[in-house]
This record gives C-alpha cells, structure tokens and sequence, in this order.
C-alpha cells in the first residue's frame, strides 16, 4: 500500500543487499530513501568520518521532513539514533561470499564516486572490509550489529535475514 507510513532501518555487511533492498521498498510503498553514506564522511582526502553532532542533525532533519522513509547504512552509532523512530527493522546477516559476490557486481554509485572507474579502484579495499566483518570489532562490524539488533525495542517489527 502506498500510501501506508512505514519507517524502515535496513543494515548489514558491505554488499548485503542494503541499498538494492531499500530502493526496492523505496519504489513499492513510496518512502524516501536516505543511505548513510552520504551523510557519514566529511568530502576531504582522505575521507573522514564526519562528526556524530552532525550526522545526528542532518538525521533529525530527515525524519522530520519525511512521512515515510527507509534509512540504510552500517554505521551502528548512526542506527542507534535512528532505531527509536522506525516500525520496522531489517538486519541483512548475509554470509561473507555472496557479499563479495553482490560487491564484485555492484552497479556504478554516482552519489558516492564520480566514475564507475573510481569505484572499482576501491573494489579490492572493499572484498578485504567486507571479509574482516565477522572480525573487527568497529561500528561497522558484525559484532555491533548483533548488538544494535539484540537491543531493539519489542514494540519494532524486526527482521533478521541470514543467508
């Protein structure tokens, strides 16, 4: 139903299937789409993390200005401020191959690099990130996503996807 509010989180692993999923429910019930990377890094060489005060703003801003949204990213300290105004909740626990395998056939990503020939000079840096994911121990890992989703809310609608 396209005219029903719906406040969708969606996070995982790099190549998860984040952003294809969250276009896919952007489309069919009308949400605007925020992904967290555009809003995460500083445009700076070498990209920084961009402070918390200010994503947190710009966050707010959106959930303010938008009925119905779907929010995506890895960032556990930037979901955190999202999770208490979303109805329903999808962590993408996708194994560590068909991330590779979903990177590796990532389409060009315009609203992050200028070229697609830009894009796959990080390709290699990414196959490394998304392998360490079960192993590090950042915002961005398994191990805080585990976190963020054990600590929802009962009254959210959750959905945890293993493949």
């Amino acid at each position: 139903m396209k005219n029903e509010v719906r406040k969708i989180v969606i996070f995982g692993n790099s190549g998860a299937g984040k952003s294809t999923l969250s276009k896919q429910l952007s489309e069919q019930f009308d949400l605007t789409h925020l992904d967290l990377d555009i809003l995460a890094w500083n445009d700076s060489k070498p990209p920084t993390r961009a402070p918390i005060s200010e994503s947190s703003e710009t966050i707010q801003t959106f959930i303010q200005s938008n009925k119905s949204w779907v929010i995506e990213g890895g960032y556990a300290d930037l979901l955190s401020l999202v999770m208490p105004y979303a109805d329903e909740v999808i962590f993408l626990n996708k194994d560590s191959n068909t991330c590779i395998e979903n990177a590796k056939k990532r389409p060009w990503e315009p609203h992050k690099y200028d070229s697609f020939a830009q894009q796959n000079e990080n390709l290699a840096m990414l196959l490394d990130w998304i392998k360490d994911y079960a192993t590090r121990d950042d915002v961005f890992s398994l191990s805080a996503h585990q976190r963020l989703f054990k600590n929802l809310g009962l009254s959210q609608i959750t959905r945890h996807y293993s493949f």
